[in-house]
């Protein structure tokens, strides 16, 4: 990389709970940071730090090129980015808007087409990994937008992400979110149920905790599957076919168990019925191979 892509000036607008501490690490930026907050003792430790501040997006927007926006809904990002003292009001032709905060991909496609009319770039660009791996420098981004667009912030996205993924054209950084954040609540809805399970069973359940936090560690958690690039069915002679298998096999037998104890201990498990019957056409192999089914 050149000297130019590190000299460009960065803003950012939001220093809540996640946006500090990314702001936090673009303080370093060759290029100079700007940063604006609805709250104006938001910004005093970055300009103690050696920061610019702003007073509005537009204000911000007259010196920045790459400009960073993490706030809290689809209304305040439309605000800051084509409001009354919108970005728009004074963003350059050239200039780069990345959108972190998790907002509707329709609503980022319609940003993506006000911005076009001023020549500048927008990208959809969400994050994973809460406030200890931006802390550490080390979130997931997932990034819709075109390919200049993308080349334009990686530089300064690694200042606190290990991981760019760009995802497709504007919408796509957002749908990626999505269905990260599905398997997340999902799982989180899972741990209760397994929770209410554990303590219908007379067992400790912050024991339970530790058991699953420590194992998920060193497996991966519910990734460790994700490793296909389609969702369709696994040919039996593919080499997925036995090690998906396996999984489902031991994911049914389990499953069935956990079922069987639930009905003994009169506990509902809907999420556990529901991946029981789903479990194997989700992994791709659903069906049986031929050895199998003759023996």
């Amino acid at each position: 990389m050149g000297d130019s892509e590190y000299d460009v000036p960065v803003g950012f607008i939001g220093l809540g709970n996640m946006g500090a501490p990314m702001a936090q690490r673009l303080l370093q930026w060759p290029g100079g940071l700007t940063v604006c907050d609805v709250r104006p003792e938001a910004t005093l430790p970055f300009t103690d730090a050696g920061a610019s501040s702003a007073a509005n997006p537009a204000e911000l927007a007259a010196t920045a090129r790459v400009i960073c926006v993490t706030v809290i809904d689809d209304a305040q990002v439309c605000d800051v980015v084509t409001g009354p003292n919108g970005l728009l009001r004074t963003a350059a032709p050239g200039t780069v808007i990345a959108v972190h905060s998790t907002i509707s991909d329709v609503t980022a496609e319609k940003l993506a087409a006000a911005c076009a009319d001023h020549e500048v770039e927008f990208v959809d660009a969400p994050v994973s990994g809460g406030a200890p791996a931006a802390n550490r420098g080390t979130l997931a981004v997932m990034v819709g937008g075109t390919d200049a667009a993308v080349q334009r912030i990686r530089a300064p996205f690694r200042c606190f992400s290990d991981l760019i993924v760009h995802a497709g054209v504007v919408g796509s950084g957002t749908r990626m979110k999505l269905a990260r954040n599905l398997l997340h609540f999902v799982s989180f809805t899972a741990a209760t149920e397994a929770q209410r399970l554990a303590e219908h069973a007379g067992l400790d359940i912050s024991a339970l905790g530790k058991v699953v936090r420590h194992s998920d560690s060193i497996t991966g958690g519910a990734g460790a599957i994700m490793l296909r690039n389609t969702t369709a069915p696994v040919a039996p002679d593919d080499f997925w076919f036995l090690i998906l298998g396996h999984v489902r096999d031991l994911g049914e037998k389990d499953l069935a168990l956990a079922l069987e104890l639930g009905e003994r201990l009169d506990t509902d498990l809907p999420l556990a019925r529901l991946a029981l019957s789903h479990l194997a056409a989700g992994l791709g192999v659903a069906e049986l191979p031929l050895e199998k089914e003759t023996s």
